[in-house]
């Protein structure tokens, strides 16, 4: 089929042919965005925590008036007592008192790898403290070097212990970040002009609050410093079919123990994950919907354009079918001037589309638009086209040649 003839007749139809370019245009930018979009936020959803997240339950401990309760409580005591009790329960692997967990919360260092500052302006990074049975019961895959001594922890002391730790382990990504490579053991990176050492590096272990787009969302590390506060939050490895009844049996056994204390907050870590990420859960939904949506208006803004140019060209379609035209030419014709609209429209939508992607840049946390993106946008509409204007299309292929006389 010649090019020519085509473009002569969309010649004839300037302004909705205009208006369709136009329509594809937008959609072919909007969706791509949208997808990008998307895909980011699927990829923060199923980032990597680093812990062993379906077999995790958690519940926080708070002990009312501990200001009052004679001021000498010993809380290392209490929790060493209450973990012998919980690691008690049928059904459980290891047990751990924490402060700070992923998407929980935790303390924030600035750090670096000089300690000049002038040198390293340094960077934020996550610390999460807990006892000696932390490691194992995240369940964190430690890539190279050890657990920490006994002798490396220090108590918290009323939150004076974060400026005596001495050593860390720290994050893949933390070591790649400070030394350019993950083979950190042994390394020193400073904190307030203190000198840690790295002991251990693990494969993964996601900040306090992850966000999307962030470049620091496994900056993390855990920290030799012991729970001896009113507040601590227990955590607990089981299998995951027994999670449910751990979790109850673990708040009632340490409620009789101490009616001073309130628990809550108990929940599996894959609940509690899911909670920290359900506006963006949330947001998937929105932009898929909004996205498929607008392929619906495009696709019905196909069809009915194909459906009006069919009935303004009957005439012309009979007289093509009387000179020799075979209803297979007419299926054809219609099928390549759709394509061309969409071509037309794709060329600008991927202009469009990467101004739009430039621009939200600028207030939401997006990198450039992959050219992936595009080339699968052009393919999904050239289809969603030509599937719109088959209906159509098939209308006009089966114009009889008699119809050329009658509207003569």
């Amino acid at each position: 089929m010649r090019l020519h003839p085509l473009l002569r007749s969309l010649t004839r139809h300037k302004l909705t042919v205009a208006l369709m370019l136009l329509a594809t245009a937008l959609t072919c930018a909007i969706v791509t965005n949208i997808a990008s979009m998307v895909m980011h936020r699927v990829a923060l959803l199923d980032a990597p925590s680093g812990l062993d997240e379906n077999s995790l339950v958690t519940f926080a401990s708070t002990r009312i008036n501990a200001t009052d309760s004679g001021g000498g409580h010993d809380f290392h005591a209490q929790y060493a007592a209450d973990l012998a009790v919980l690691r008690g329960i049928p059904g459980v692997r290891s047990a751990t008192a924490v402060v700070g967990l992923p998407t929980y919360g935790g303390f924030a260092f600035g750090i670096s790898s000089s300690a000049d500052a002038q040198q390293d302006q340094g960077f934020q990074a996550s610390a999460f403290i807990g006892d000696a049975s932390a490691l194992q019961t995240f369940g964190l895959h430690l890539l190279k070097g050890r657990d920490f001594l006994p002798s490396e922890y220090v108590p918290l002391d009323d939150y004076k212990g974060m400026n005596h730790f001495s050593v860390a382990i720290i994050s893949c990504s933390l070591a790649k970040r400070l030394f350019h490579t993950d083979d950190a053991v042994g390394r020193l990176f400073y904190t307030s002009g203190r000198p840690v050492r790295v002991v251990g590096v693990v494969a993964h272990l996601m900040g306090m609050y992850p966000q999307l787009g962030a470049s620091d969302n496994e900056y993390a590390m855990l920290v030799p410093v012991r729970p001896d506060g009113d507040y601590v939050t227990f955590v607990l490895r089981t299998a995951p079919a027994n999670r449910g009844r751990v979790l109850s049996q673990a708040v009632t056994l340490l409620s009789h123990r101490d009616p001073l204390r309130i628990f809550d907050n108990a929940e599996t870590f894959a609940q509690a994950r899911a909670q920290y990420f359900r506006r963006d859960s949330s947001m998937i939904g929105l932009l898929l919907a909004a996205g498929i949506g607008l392929l619906i208006v495009t696709a019905a803004g196909v069809a009915g354009l194909a459906s009006f140019w069919v009935q303004q060209r009957t005439r012309s379609i009979g007289i093509r079918r009387a000179v020799g035209a075979t209803r297979a030419d007419i299926l054809r014709y219609f099928h390549a001037e759709n394509f061309l609209i969409v071509t037309g429209g794709v060329l600008l939508g991927c202009v469009l589309a990467y101004g739009l992607n430039l621009l939200m840049m600028h207030y939401y946390a997006l990198e450039v638009l992959p050219p992936g993106y595009l080339a699968v946008g052009a393919i999904a509409l050239w289809l969603i086209g030509q599937v719109a204007v088959l209906g159509p299309a098939l209308r006009a292929a089966a114009v009889p040649p008699v119809v050329a006389t009658r509207s003569v």
